[in-house]
């Protein structure tokens, strides 16, 4: 009798917790729609434009979990598959992709906030929840179409799974995680590697001792590696590549492994968990807070997170530092979405325990927030990190559409991802294709071998493909501007009235935004008819996209 009260008890309380999340998770997906509704309709922006739409829509046009219309980098497809779920649903369209992207942040959101509560109490959640939410980075993310926000979301219930001891939930989620990318697999790999540790950790230390310290409890934690390893090996089957084709895996691993690359990595990586974009105001809030005495509360200190459980979120931030510090041919700082939320946790619940008016930190660390999220700083960073690419964007649209009207026939000189916008009307920049000449970038040598060769175009749409402030913070550092061209990609792209001059035409059309500008130019010289690429109306642009294999 009494064991069945019991189990009705238990049912009652699951039912009430599993409403409670649902009507959190719709509030929060409301207030995301809310603040993203400006940016919901807009065109795809770079990666999303050069692999992750291409992928989801081969997915969705063909059921195909490798992608032909764009090289493979062997993603796990679980996002591109519920990409292809939605437009399936809703039909295919930017305002969709964006809906269905706004549903993951909303469940990483409430995995940020279930996780809080747990590992520390409710004000703390709050408030650990509205900063992750407003942290530049998550928000731009959160309506983009990349892998890195539901890995994230996914790794947050893992750990919820984890400090609840639930070990077969949490194999589930971090499963998830792993198909959602790759990388996602370091959380349970370093939880799996503290636990070994902890194993030999002397008993009285008992406090920095996991609770689950019996290795039958930790074997789940291995268990997400296996479907990872059945993707691997069926794009292997398929391909013949085991981690994406040659040049991804040459940009992003055997061209990274460098002994002075590795810790100018490590240092960015860093700065991007502890400081980017506000984050080193609550870090130095959090850290200045550590010298004061705990607050009292009902007769006691106020209680701090439990040690152990710190120790495993510094676990899984260690790996992420280290391994995003060797692979990855871009320091992207949304490559650290599942580990910055843990250091936003950590740091709220230290003012909250140490400082009598926390909140008001809080508040103000938000407000910094909000402010990075409209104002670009003083050094090179990646414009999907702030509104810097909703700029990019329409600047890129206003482009397309003067070319379409102004030169609709044109065959236009540009470089990734313009190459792409303007030959695949689907990613929204244009309503009909344009035949395309690639070149690398905008660099004074592209724009030479483009000069030598401008019979086979007739008009360039040059753009910055790097974010460049009109004063940088460290311009006149000659060591630094050299090991970010040797080892980060950096370089300086030509002005639009250079570029013209020296492609013997003229500026026709151009937007400046903070850092940022794009231009057509038309090409002033004698018509050669017979130098003209005969493209047949309406046939695709990738019939010329990759023209520019051919010039030395």
């Amino acid at each position: 009798m009494g064991a069945a009260r019991f189990g009705e008890e238990h049912q009652r309380q699951m039912g009430s917790a599993w409403t409670q999340d649902l009507f959190l998770f719709a509030a929060i997906f409301v207030v995301l729609m809310l603040l993203h509704a400006p940016l919901l309709r807009l065109p795809y922006f770079w990666d999303e434009a050069g692999y992750y739409i291409p992928a989801a829509r081969d997915l969705y046009l063909t059921s195909a979990l490798i992608p032909h219309s764009t090289p493979s980098n062997a993603h796990p497809p679980l996002v591109m598959a519920w990409l292809a779920a939605a437009w399936r649903a809703a039909g295919y369209s930017s305002l969709v992709t964006r809906t269905a992207i706004l549903l993951v942040a909303a469940f990483a959101l409430l995995g940020v906030f279930r996780l809080s509560r747990f590992a520390a109490n409710l004000p703390v959640a709050w408030a650990t929840t509205a900063l992750v939410a407003l942290y530049p980075v998550f928000f731009t993310q959160s309506s983009l179409a990349h892998l890195d926000l539901a890995a994230a979301g996914f790794t947050f219930w893992g750990l919820l799974a984890y400090l609840e001891d639930r070990p077969w939930k949490m194999a589930l989620w971090f499963s998830l995680g792993a198909l959602a990318k790759e990388t996602a697999i370091l959380a349970p790999l370093a939880l799996f590697g503290w636990e070994l540790v902890g194993d030999w950790l002397p008993r009285r230390w008992h406090e920095l001792r996991p609770p689950s310290l019996r290795r039958t409890r930790s074997f789940p934690l291995l268990l997400p590696a296996l479907p990872l390893a059945c993707w691997y090996g069926y794009h292997f089957a398929k391909t013949g590549f085991l981690f994406g084709n040659p040049e991804f895996l040459r940009y992003n691993l055997t061209a990274t492994i460098d002994r002075f690359r590795i810790p100018l990595a490590f240092g960015l990586r860093l700065w991007q968990a502890f400081g980017y974009f506000g984050l080193y105001l609550l870090t130095v809030a959090g850290l200045l807070a550590m010298r004061r005495r705990p607050l009292m509360m009902n007769g006691g200190a106020r209680p701090r997170i439990q040690i152990w459980m710190q120790l495993a979120f510094l676990a899984v931030l260690v790996a992420y530092l280290a391994f995003m510090s060797v692979v990855g041919g871009a320091v992207l700082a949304r490559y650290m979405l599942p580990v910055v939320p843990l250091v936003v946790l950590v740091m709220v619940s230290t003012l909250w325990r140490r400082v009598r008016y926390w909140r008001l930190v809080i508040v103000l660390v938000a407000i910094a927030f909000v402010a990075a999220l409209f104002t670009n700083p003083p050094y090179g960073f990646s414009m999907e990190d702030n509104f810097a690419y909703r700029d990019y964007v329409m600047m890129h649209a206003e482009a397309g559409r003067f070319l379409a009207l102004r030169y609709p026939r044109a065959r236009v000189l540009t470089a990734w991802p313009a190459s792409d916008e303007l030959s695949r009307p689907w990613l929204g920049y244009v309503s009909r294709a344009f035949p395309v000449v690639r070149i690398e970038d905008f660099t004074a040598g592209q724009i030479a071998i483009a000069a030598n060769t401008s019979s086979q175009f007739d008009v360039a749409l040059a753009f910055s493909t790097k974010y460049q402030p009109s004063r940088p913070l460290l311009e006149n550092w000659a060591l630094w501007q050299l090991l970010k061209e040797k080892y980060f990609g950096y370089h300086r792209d030509l002005a639009p009235e250079e570029i013209a001059a020296r492609l013997g035409g003229i500026v026709v059309f151009q937007k400046r935004s903070d850092g940022q500008w794009v231009a057509v130019i038309s090409v002033e010289r004698e018509e050669d008819a017979s130098a003209h690429l005969t493209v047949p109306e309406g046939a695709p642009a990738e019939t010329t996209n990759d023209i520019a294999k051919a010039i030395p």
